[in-house]
């Protein structure tokens, strides 16, 4: 990974309908019993009012840090979604009335770009990393930057929400609509992009919920190792670990396998949101900046998986410069 690479400015939104497991599965949203749920700690989840989308949520994270002054100079946008539906913005009536196909190409990321009169950057979509996506567009972001030696800033966003009358269930755990979003740059402040890993299986894409949670363990532990290895780091050196929201006696299994204290495994927002597609590991890594418990030079490492099925991580290294996150945001 380059040196010179910072991600810094990490800001959410959430579904406007916080909603908890009982109400939720009274309503026909699960398939868990909520106090299944409820025993792996979670506890509530955010839900989309039925006019809002996933754009909606994008843009309410990307506007805030424009107010936020954190939009200046960015040369790209690598937009993520885990939902291929999400990618597109068109009308399906449109599409089925007119047969024309351009309604199927209403690309998200340019709307934002035109949006944000971002009007020098271009575009990329990352589609097909599930809930690894905001994890793999800090892996794209940096290596543009490595590439490009003419460009200053990416944004990196990341939004999703389920389809009206979808479950909100996944391999066991309780999902939120949401958006995340992040400025990838050269400018020495937040924290440093050291290493990013990724494991795709694509044998196991079709995998269900019992053959998923099956591969978990093995594949991020896997996972973890090689990144810190990639990093040349061990297991000692990791000051915290950012999980997704999981089923909370899950990081106390992977934490021993690893070699890791537990105390140092961060997921506090699970009983709150769930889990947010690709984005609750920014959430977690943004209550632990507003904790003030992170110190310059101290290493973070953060772990997605997903569908696809894929696992990816990142480690990130405390700058001198360790601004706090942007607020989050609401649509």
């Amino acid at each position: 990974m380059t040196a010179g690479v910072f991600v810094d400015s990490w800001v959410y939104a959430l579904g406007e309908r916080k909603m908890h497991v009982a109400e939720s599965a009274a309503a026909g949203r699960l398939l868990s019993d909520p106090a299944d749920l409820e025993s792996a700690g979670f506890r509530y989840h955010h839900v989309c009012e039925p006019g809002t989308g996933a754009y909606d949520l994008a843009r309410a994270a990307a506007v805030r840090l424009r107010e936020a002054g954190e939009l200046d100079e960015v040369d790209a946008i690598v937009y993520a979604t885990c939902i291929p539906a999400n990618a597109n913005t068109g009308d399906a009536a449109a599409w089925e009335r007119t047969r024309d196909v351009k309604h199927l190409m209403d690309f998200p990321a340019s709307r934002l770009q035109a949006d944000l009169d971002l009007d020098e950057a271009v575009v990329i979509g990352l589609n097909q990393q599930a809930c690894t996506a905001m994890l793999g567009s800090l892996r794209v972001a940096g290596a543009m930057l490595g590439a490009e030696p003419g460009w200053r800033r990416v944004l990196c966003v990341t939004a999703d929400r389920f389809p009206e009358g979808a479950r909100y269930e996944q391999a066991y755990n309780l999902i939120s609509d949401g958006a995340a979003a992040c400025v990838v740059s050269r400018r020495p402040a937040g924290l440093r992009l050291v290493a990013a890993h990724q494991i795709t299986n694509g044998a196991l894409g079709t995998a269900g919920d019992d053959e998923t949670v099956g591969s978990y363990f093995a594949y991020t532990h896997r996972l973890v190792r090689q990144t810190l290895d990639r990093a040349g780091l061990t297991p000692g050196d990791v000051d915290w670990v950012v999980t997704q929201n999981t089923n909370d006696k899950a990081w106390r299994i992977l934490a021993r396998l690893l070699g890791i204290d537990h105390d140092r495994v961060w997921s506090p927002s699970l009983p709150d949101t769930g889990h947010i597609i690709s984005a609750d590991n920014v959430v977690n890594l943004s209550m632990l900046l507003e904790s003030g418990r992170v110190r310059p030079g101290q290493r973070i490492v953060l772990v997605m998986a997903g569908f696809g099925l894929n696992w990816q991580c990142v480690v990130l290294e405390a700058a001198a410069d360790l601004r706090p996150p942007v607020p989050g945001a609401t649509p």
